[in-house]
């Protein structure tokens, strides 16, 4: 299994770094691909194994898919002819769980076995399967699988309140809304750019969707929806894991290719903890000095709050501040375990129950061989592993490629000694 060797103490680099584009977006355009009678030509999709994936899946699915650049792709789903996604495919990621409603308005029935991902705390279907029945979906669950069923042919248009704020279930329900027979009003929706993304690639096919930014999202069905050609959103979650990272390693780093306006909360933040920055239209330059980081209360919230995926590198972030801060994570139970492992590595953090912690600093941290259990935990490790005194290793280093595309080498380009071995 491969692994990262990383040195310790790298700090005072140089340079810029790219970001790529949107994980979170493109596994939502890539089974919303499946709603297109036609061929779509995506750009800017990562070359990450959660992608490779998605894009598996299609093609067992029948779609013909062909890469025509390094982050570009043409799907053509006039090709589609099965409804089975195998099993192995189907429980490797939860985002798998996106094909459901795009496939039951092709075929009118799909069976779909309970889906997988990260161990970061129970994220229920509920809100998905109540719209499906809603709209006029069988919907049969047992122990193994769920099995969705379209007894009229079609779906139905309803008014939908979700109970709260959930991103996955706003994107099912949009993709089962815009072939869907008569108007659907989403009430209480999820605002993320991803989203928008979502609704601005359907649009450009054909699809009747207005509000989607805002908590109301109206969408009228449409029979068909054409080819189309779409660049994928910029990846805010790595250019916040960037902009950390030359925090961190008090480096002169200019993170490039990002869209600003889809991380404000984020850029308050590190005004409040000290770190200097200069903004621009599509990039951020972080500027080291050598003042100390301050502490501060810090609480993930859906967007445009502080998102949770950036929760983990903050804290350790906060491990370097000076004082004591409080992080509470309000989105997943169990995504604060992560901490145990860098009080291993030197840190004070105090965990006060399942979404709060206290972080006492700053703290010298010191290297070690670390098991990476998720995407956004093993990317801060790796953050860790390099402001740690002595050499550390990262294992189960498969999450982080799911998350950020030859990481090692991107890293690397600007300075940063990361070895990937078998």
């Amino acid at each position: 299994m491969q692994k990262f060797k990383i040195k310790g103490n790298q700090f005072g680099k140089k340079g810029s770094i790219p970001v790529y584009g949107a994980k979170n977006s493109a596994i939502k355009l890539l089974p919303a691909t499946l709603l297109i009678n036609g061929v779509v030509t995506l750009h800017n999709i990562p070359d990450i194994d959660d992608i490779r994936d998605m894009i598996a899946i299609l093609i067992e699915l029948g779609a013909r898919v062909k890469k025509i650049a390094q982050h570009s792709y043409t799907i053509d789903t006039t090709t589609i002819d099965n409804n089975n996604i195998p099993i192995e495919l189907a429980i490797k990621m939860r985002a798998s769980f996106l094909f459901i409603a795009p496939l039951l308005i092709r075929f009118g029935e799909v069976e779909f076995p309970h889906p997988g991902g990260d161990a970061i705390g129970r994220r229920p279907i509920d809100m998905t399967l109540e719209s499906l029945r809603l709209m006029g979906a069988e919907v049969i669950e047992d122990n193994q699988k769920y099995i969705f069923r379209l007894p009229n042919k079609r779906l139905i248009g309803i008014e939908y309140i979700f109970k709260w704020i959930s991103h996955t279930s706003t994107e099912n329900l949009i993709m089962a809304a815009v072939k869907a027979e008569g108007k659907t009003i989403i009430y209480n929706a999820a605002l993320e750019p991803e989203i928008t993304a979502l609704c601005d690639m359907l649009r450009g096919a054909g699809a009747q969707i207005k509000g989607d930014g805002t908590s109301q999202i109206e969408i009228e069905g449409v029979s068909e929806l054409s080819s189309v050609e779409y660049t994928n959103i910029p990846d805010r979650l790595e250019a916040g894991t960037f902009a950390i990272l030359a925090a961190l390693t008090r480096s002169d780093i200019v993170v490039t290719d990002i869209q600003p306006n889809h991380l404000r909360v984020f850029w308050k933040f590190l005004d409040l903890v000290g770190i200097q920055y200069e903004l621009g239209a599509d990039f951020v330059h972080i500027i080291p000095h050598t003042h100390s980081y301050k502490a501060l209360q810090l609480k993930t919230h859906e967007y445009p709050g502080f998102v949770t995926d950036l929760q983990a590198p903050f804290t350790l972030l906060l491990t370097q501040a000076t004082g004591t801060s409080v992080v509470q994570e309000t989105i997943f139970d169990g995504r604060l375990f992560y901490t145990d492992t860098l009080n291993q590595m030197g840190a004070n953090i105090i965990m006060c129950d399942p979404y709060r912690v206290v972080v006492n600093g700053p703290t010298q941290l010191y290297g070690r061989k670390i098991e990476s259990p998720d995407v956004r935990a093993g990317m801060t490790f790796l953050l860790a592993a390099l402001i740690a005194e002595r050499d550390s290793e990262i294992h189960n280093i498969y999450h982080i490629d799911r998350g950020y595309e030859k990481i090692e080498e991107r890293l690397s380009h600007i300075g940063f000694d990361i070895i990937r071995e078998n």
